[in-house]
């Protein structure tokens, strides 16, 4: 089997593929498919064979070279992150100016190592030899004209030149027009590069043109084929209200929803009562049971697989499955049955947990409350906002807020690190442009929600580990020692002390003390960079950040797609009593699902602070309030108290004397003056 496999991947016209596809191309039967896999197993020990960008097989590359993802920079050096083999990454190689051939951002590259560091702190040089995968050859940019030619500025520093794109006034484009280009030629040192334009997106400015340059740049999707459109159709037609499926009936429980005031795809319901003689706590966690209205290997299963996520921008949701089955049958809307997976938790009266089951269920929501109405109610539970309102409901509030309270004081004791990073919100008028900002509002009607899905996902995990059943995980590693004591060295200049960096306690502390103060942005945003990224595998890794063990995503299976393949694992338990995963499969699908959700969390960013920019640039001249956020040897960023943004002031503006960055305070100190910008 081994020399089969290799033979393949000798031919010139092989292109990399994923195990499954290549066991296809080779005509692996589905009864060898175990010992195809222990082949490629074996050449990948044995480095004949790689696995690379996107969990494709490709042959290993040459001695003293390797292969990984390219980083390019505006007008200076990039680098190349090598791909994962054994488990294990090499370290990152810097690619000097010019030596990057036609590679851009994203690209997966072959490598020829150059120069090795001549000491363990130092990187090694290479040049690249080929682009062996792109990540993409569609681009958005901004149309112009010069002499005869339409040309392309490109948004961003992926090119630091215009490109070509042929005769002006192709589709109707205009001067200023945004525009989408697809790249026939990537420009290299020599050449400016050539792309054809394939759609026009309006004048830049016009309301909507920003959010359809965010959507086409990061490739997001925005339509659902018509085959994926049909099955959604067809499942929908299949429901029928009345018809419980032999489902466990929770429609007389008393259970509501928490979300936004603008949400429309309802994942979570909650339920919870408390025993009158031993004072236990019974918590009914009721997701939505998407995997009854998607059958595995579908259609409509392999788009929202692609998709891996549903991106929410401002003003504009792309959902990971079709409206009908998102915000219609799946959604867990008031006062209609509705099927779901539910995790029943059972807490001492001082919030340990003690058992929990799992059931295919049935609900009746009794209310649907925003967060601002819980909000009002706790505040005030006899006024204005509990008038009219069930008085089961509103017990149930307080009793939620009761429990909530003790499991996220226990959490905190186990040391979980609770990072505050608050999100901005947009405000528009009625023509969609923006009218202001601010942060949006982080109390305890959201801890409430916070902690009852945590521990619905922490118990569905245990119980899934309990079984020795490979799953898809939530796993945040622990972080690099030597990024914890660059944190703790941050946080002594900062005036806080840190006796043990690696302590998660002492770093609780310090997050504690912030809290009220001016930097308490940027001692949080400094933790947090110096944490690891929290991703989807199968590893036994534990949550750092919750210290938790044994973690998974189960609570929104409507938009995030690793939360279906847990409520498929736990609905063939439910079934069969037997639950499997292929381990290897589930690694490649977290692998796709994280770099899916990053790419809807960065264009969510984008698009905020494109609006932001779009707002701010009618207000030059404006001047603000400000409290400094960041420093280092070329400025400082500062974020204005009354707007959710930051900006570099560059040290070239302060004019009145020569600033110098001084590390041992990290502040930037005048000569002259002996004036200080610090945090």
């Amino acid at each position: 089997m081994e020399e089969q496999i290799l033979a393949v991947l000798a031919r010139k016209t092989y292109q990399p593929l994923k195990p499954k596809a290549l066991a296809r191309k080779l005509g692996v039967p589905g009864a060898d498919y175990g010992r195809f896999r222990q082949a490629l197993r074996t050449l990948v020990k044995q480095k004949r064979v790689e696995i690379g960008k996107n969990h494709t097989v490709r042959p290993a590359p040459p001695h003293g070279t390797v292969t990984g993802v390219y980083r390019g920079s505006s007008g200076g050096p990039g680098s190349v992150r090598p791909h994962v083999l054994d488990g294990t990454v090499g370290p990152e190689v810097h690619i000097p100016d010019g030596r990057a051939l036609d590679a851009v951002t994203g690209d997966s590259v072959l490598v020829r190592i150059t120069r090795k560091p001549s000491r363990p702190d130092l990187h090694p040089r290479g040049e690249i030899q080929q682009v062996l995968e792109r990540a993409t050859r569609q681009f958005v940019g901004t149309y112009f004209e010069r002499e005869g030619q339409g040309l392309v500025r490109v948004d961003g520093t992926v090119f630091s030149h215009s490109i070509f794109v042929g005769d002006p006034g192709a589709k109707g484009v205009r001067r200023g027009d945004k525009v989408v280009i697809e790249m026939l030629r990537f420009p290299t040192p020599e050449d400016r590069g050539e792309g054809v334009l394939t759609e026009v997106l309006g004048p830049h400015g016009k309301p909507g043109v920003d959010t359809l340059s965010i959507i086409r740049a990061f490739g997001l999707p925005d339509e659902f084929p018509g085959d994926v459109l049909e099955e959604a159709r067809e499942q929908a037609a299949g429901f029928h209200e009345k018809d419980l499926d032999g489902r466990e009936d929770f429609t007389h429980e008393v259970v509501i929803t928490i979300d936004p005031a603008e949400a429309r795809d309802f994942d979570d319901a909650v339920s919870l009562v408390q025993d009158p003689r031993s004072r236990h706590w019974l918590l009914g966690v009721h997701i939505a049971d998407v995997a009854h209205f998607v059958p595995a290997g579908g259609v409509l299963d392999r788009e929202a697989q692609k998709r891996g996520t549903s991106v929410y921008l401002p003003q504009r949701v792309l959902p990971m499955f079709p409206e009908v089955i998102s915000n219609g049958v799946a959604s867990l809307q008031q006062n209609k049955l509705r099927y779901v997976k539910s995790a029943l938790i059972d807490f001492t009266p001082a919030g340990q947990k003690t058992t929990a089951r799992f059931h295919n269920g049935a609900i009746r929501v009794r209310k649907r409350f925003t967060y601002e109405q819980v909000s009002a109610l706790l505040e005030d539970p006899e006024g204005p906002a509990g008038q009219g309102i069930d008085p089961e409901v509103r017990a149930l509030v307080l009793r939620m807020r009761e429990l909530a309270m003790l499991l996220r004081k226990r959490r905190l004791k186990r040391g979980a690190l609770e990072l505050e990073m608050p999100e901005p919100e947009l405000e528009y008028d009625a023509q969609g442009r923006v009218t202001g900002a601010h942060f949006a509002k982080h109390d305890v009607s959201h801890q409430i929600i916070e902690e009852f899905m945590l521990a619905a996902n922490e118990a569905v995990a245990e119980h899934l580990a309990e079984l020795g059943v490979p799953f898809l995980r939530r796993v945040h590693p622990a972080p690099e020692p030597s990024k914890l004591k660059a944190f703790a060295e941050f946080a002594r200049i900062l005036g806080y002390k840190i006796e043990r960096e690696t302590d998660r306690f002492a770093l609780q502390r310090v997050l504690e003390k912030s809290a009220g103060k001016p930097d308490v942005h940027a001692v949080h945003y400094a933790l947090l960079r110096s944490l690891k990224q929290a991703v989807y595998s199968p590893e036994e890794e534990g949550h750092y950040a919750l210290a938790s063990t044994n973690y998974c995503h189960f609570t929104s299976p409507i938009r995030r797609y690793p939360d279906l393949t847990v409520h498929r694992l736990l609905g063939r338990w439910l079934r069969t009593g037997r639950a499997g995963s292929d381990e290897t499969e589930l690694a490649a699908l977290g692998e796709h699902c994280s770099k899916m959700e990053r790419r809807a969390d960065i264009a969510e960013r984008e698009l905020i602070k494109l609006k932001m920019l779009t707002y701010l640039n009618d207000r030059l001249g404006l001047e603000l309030d400000a409290v400094i956020t960041g420093v280092a040897d070329y400025g400082f960023w500062a974020q204005p108290e009354s707007l959710p943004v930051e900006g570099l002031v560059h040290i070239s503006t302060l004019a009145e004397d020569y600033y110098y960055f001084e590390e041992e305070s990290h502040s930037l100190l005048g000569r002259r003056t002996q004036s200080r910008y610090r945090l």
